[in-house]
């Protein structure tokens, strides 16, 4: 696949015919042309391209019988939805340059699906290696494998939410917040197990607790303390427990979730602990430097910003943008605090990971206005002239 972006996660596949002899540049220029306000700016076919959303347009032609049949291929970085609505655009392209034309969409390619096949074939080779090595495994990799596959992911409710399979026959509920939480609670086996599956609580959580007793389990940082506080406000939660500060509930060993869900505290306990720890932070604050508020700083991103938080979720890459809100660069988030380091002329940065005090520190000696994040981590300041949120935040907006 020459010309796909690495970072490509689907790829357009459509073929295209012209009732006269055309060059590549004449379907290229048609696709952008006839496509252009279709479907607004925020999914311009130009403007995806130029900010690095749309790959390299490649276009395979031949010409005979004083007609062009060809292929076209449009990488995206877009979601699933975006992509599927610009796939749909290129088919109401009726003519290039003068001559009646028809584009019809063939396929659309899911590049990571055929990475994760790579990745599982590998696998395979790999145990296979294991096993011929040390013949005595090959009963404990049985044996895990049926444990796994005995905690099988199911999906609950009218929203399908992600769950283990005894939510129904279970009389308290383990609510966490997301996918990858209830799959290392199945793991270690706790299968009355569901996730939230956002900030907005939904109406199968609030129905639930209705008929069920509910522990809330949510991670040891302050994303899990507004996540808590968000729950508590829309339904009536029997007890509260907590990762280790620092840590998330997807990375706790089978000890730690034991440990976390036995020390659980009443809602009342929770509540009071979070103020007399507020309360202690307002006593005694860093000089030159604020506590991270409750809510979202004073921050409203132009809309495509929006949507492309909204796309980012999911894919730990992160985007850097001018004092105009233009894309500087999209690199992986592991990168971010050398990028920030090195790079001049950024001061919003968008990015599917934790906001740690690390980030906070850098960005706040390169002059960066405001981080957006996938959720917030343990930060204890926050220079005044930075603000810090989170992508759920801006996409309330």
């Amino acid at each position: 696949m020459g010309g796909i972006p690495v970072n490509a996660k689907y790829v357009i596949h459509a073929k295209v015919e012209v009732e006269g002899i055309v060059d590549k540049s004449d379907i290229i220029g048609a696709l952008f042309g006839q496509t252009e306000g279709l479907l607004g700016s925020d999914l311009d076919l130009r403007e995806l391209q130029n900010s690095g959303r749309i790959g390299r347009i490649e276009v395979s032609i031949t010409k005979a019988d004083g007609k062009v049949r060809g292929t076209i291929k449009i990488p995206s970085n877009l979601g699933r939805v975006e992509t599927a609505l610009v796939a749909a655009a290129l088919e109401t392209i009726d003519r290039v340059g003068p001559y009646p034309a028809k584009v019809e969409v063939t396929q659309i390619e899911d590049v990571r699906a055929e990475k994760r096949r790579l990745i599982v074939e590998r696998a395979k080779e790999l145990l296979q290696m294991m096993t011929e090595e040390a013949p005595e495994s090959k009963e404990l990799v049985e044996e895990v494998a049926e444990a796994l596959k005995a905690a099988e992911l199911t999906y609950y409710g009218p929203e399908r939410l992600p769950a283990g399979p005894e939510v129904d026959a279970a009389d308290t509920v383990i609510v966490v917040e997301g996918r990858a939480d209830v799959i290392n609670l199945l793991k270690h086996g706790y299968k009355n197990v569901i996730a939230l599956g956002g900030a907005t609580i939904p109406k199968t959580i609030v129905e639930l607790a209705k008929r069920k007793k509910l522990v809330l389990f949510v991670d040891g940082d302050r994303g899990g303390e507004l996540i808590a506080r968000n729950v508590l406000e829309a339904v009536s939660v029997e007890a509260i427990a907590r990762a280790p500060p620092g840590r998330e509930v997807e990375e706790l060993t089978g000890k730690e979730i034991a440990k976390a869900l036995k020390n659980k505290m009443s809602v009342k306990e929770f509540l009071e602990s979070l103020k007399a720890r507020e309360g202690v932070e307002e006593r005694a604050p860093e000089s030159g430097a604020a506590a991270v508020p409750a809510e979202a700083g004073a921050i409203k991103p132009p809309p495509h910003v929006v949507g492309e938080a909204r796309s980012l979720l999911g894919t730990l890459e992160a985007i850097l943008y001018d004092s105009e809100w233009r894309p500087v660069k999209r690199i992986p988030v592991r990168d971010l605090v050398k990028e920030l380091s090195s790079t001049e002329g950024v001061e919003y940065v968008l990015f599917d990971g934790i906001v740690t005090q690390r980030v906070v520190d850098v960005a706040s000696t390169k002059g960066v206005k405001a981080l957006i994040g996938a959720r917030l981590g343990d930060v204890l300041r926050v220079p005044g002239d930075l603000t810090v949120t989170t992508i759920e935040e801006i996409a309330r907006q």
